[in-house]
């Protein structure tokens, strides 16, 4: 018969003892198990396991304004851009006022993206311990590929885009679906934030799918090689709308136990929790996700053309990556150091407008932006003020003013007037502020042949009311 010392040890010992229940359970047990079977009593393991009880939740206040550090990487060169910079510096104070963070950055591209205390696009925050879903957003893992295409018709790559690829609300019918890696679907069920069966839905119909706003698929010629090159634009779709949602739902959560100061928008979930690992490991599935979202795209448009691809890589920039027990929280804004990632290849990729290049860049890991480098030109005034300063210009006289010579096409619906170049701040400002603040280096431009947006679409209720 087992004496008290010696009895076996379950999950109530161990939450008696001070542990949370979480997925580490199975591992303490098996210890714990193995300790006894080895002779040790109860006391000897209870002192050994103390050593792997998680600090305790504690209840944080706001830091005081400027208690934290903010690195600016954005000069500001005429009315316009110091009335947006002034902005950025405004939301991004409040940010960091957020207790988990330790420092912030803000790169050429900034811009206000939500209420007074949302991260900006542009926007860079590091936290420790912490995930804070509201700072990568709803569009998780937005990103861009490039294939090299070889020596291809341009125009031809992008007719093949156009029949291939998918704009708009809403996934692929039935009939017209891409496969999805069964391996990938299982990861999806393994995962708590990924497995209900509308995450599972979407997971299969999102697939091969571009969705709207300032998503894209560009046809242009590499300025070093010459060779023909297709780049994309998009991120997680309705996955990643269901991932934000449910990641906001749990931060709340600990917002409300934690710190209810913090403003909703930067809640946080932290990482060493239970929910924590898991939320970590569901935006790293959905990463891949992502990854073989453009992927099936490049792949069906170098197929159809009869392509013999070259190199291939991409990079997120709506996304956390981690440093230590430092979490990089970059809205807008594309690690620029060599290793961020297992496929990670030292270029990433910088697109400026419909009617200039994208870049081709090497980041330089700078300490003064927290690591990063932009994701792109970046807006100095809202959609709205775009419209009005356009007067009596429609957009299809705007898009032919500003598009001379090139094949731009909206997959489904008329000129997107917000997508227009005069919509985003001129790129060679970008360019000479990337240089100047020392981000990255420039090393190809695929200088633009056409490109595919989803266009002006019509909302919902619209659609619905002409069926009528």
């Amino acid at each position: 018969m087992t004496d008290d010392k010696h009895s076996p040890i379950t999950g109530a010992d161990l939450i008696a003892w001070g542990h949370r229940p979480g997925r580490q359970f199975p591992t303490l047990l098996a210890e714990a198990a193995q300790a006894l079977a080895e002779g040790a009593d109860r006391d000897t393991i209870r002192a050994r396991l103390e050593r792997l009880i998680p600090a305790p939740l504690a209840h944080l206040s706001l830091q005081d304004e400027g208690a934290v550090p903010l690195h600016v990487n954005l000069t500001a060169s005429d009315p316009d851009e110091e009335a947006n910079l002034q902005a950025v510096l405004a939301t991004m104070r409040d940010v960091l006022r957020t207790p988990t963070v330790t420092a912030g950055a803000i790169l050429p591209d900034a811009c206000p993206a939500g209420p007074l205390g949302t991260i900006p696009v542009g926007g860079v925050v590091a936290a420790r311990n912490a995930i804070h879903p509201g700072m990568h957003s709803a569009d998780i893992c937005c990103s861009v590929m490039l294939t090299d295409l070889g020596e291809v018709d341009p125009k031809a790559a992008l007719d093949a885009a156009q029949a291939i690829t998918h704009f708009g609300p809403g996934g692929r019918g039935p009939d017209e679906r891409l496969p999805v890696d069964p391996e990938l679907l299982d990861a999806f069920r393994a995962n708590p934030f990924l497995s209900g069966a509308k995450m599972l839905h979407l997971a299969q119909s999102h697939m091969g799918t571009q969705g709207d706003g300032n998503h894209f698929l560009f046809i242009g010629r590499s300025a070093a090689s010459g060779r023909v090159a297709m780049v994309t634009h998009h991120g997680s779709r309705g996955p990643g709308g269901l991932l934000y949602k449910a990641g906001m739902e749990v931060a709340e959560g600990f917002r409300k136990r934690l710190s209810p100061v913090t403003l909703k928008q930067n809640a946080w979930i932290p990482a060493d929790t239970e929910e924590g690992l898991a939320y970590w490991e569901a935006l790293q599935i959905l990463r891949r996700w992502t990854k073989a979202n453009h992927d099936a795209l490049h792949q069906a448009v170098a197929d159809r053309v009869g392509a013999a691809p070259g190199a291939r890589f991409w990079n997120e920039h709506n996304f956390v990556f981690k440093r230590g027990d430092i979490y990089l929280h970059g809205k807008g804004a594309t690690p620029a150091w060599t290793d961020y990632a297992e496929d990670a290849t030292g270029l990433t990729l910088v697109p400026l407008n419909m009617a200039e290049p994208v870049l081709v860049v090497k980041g330089r890991d700078a300490s003064h932006a927290l690591g990063f480098s932009p994701h792109g030109a970046g807006r100095n005034w809202s959609r709205t003020e775009h419209r009005r300063r356009l007067g009596a210009l429609t957009p299809d006289q705007a898009l032919a003013a500003e598009t001379q010579g090139l094949d731009i096409r909206f997959h489904a619906g008329g000129v997107d007037a917000s997508e227009l170049p005069s919509s985003y701040k001129p790129a060679a400002t970008l360019v000479r502020q990337i240089g100047e603040h020392g981000l990255a280096e420039v090393v190809d431009r695929i200088e633009p042949h056409g490109c595919i947006m989803a266009g002006d679409i019509p909302p919902f209720w619209e659609a619905k009311r002409s069926r009528r």
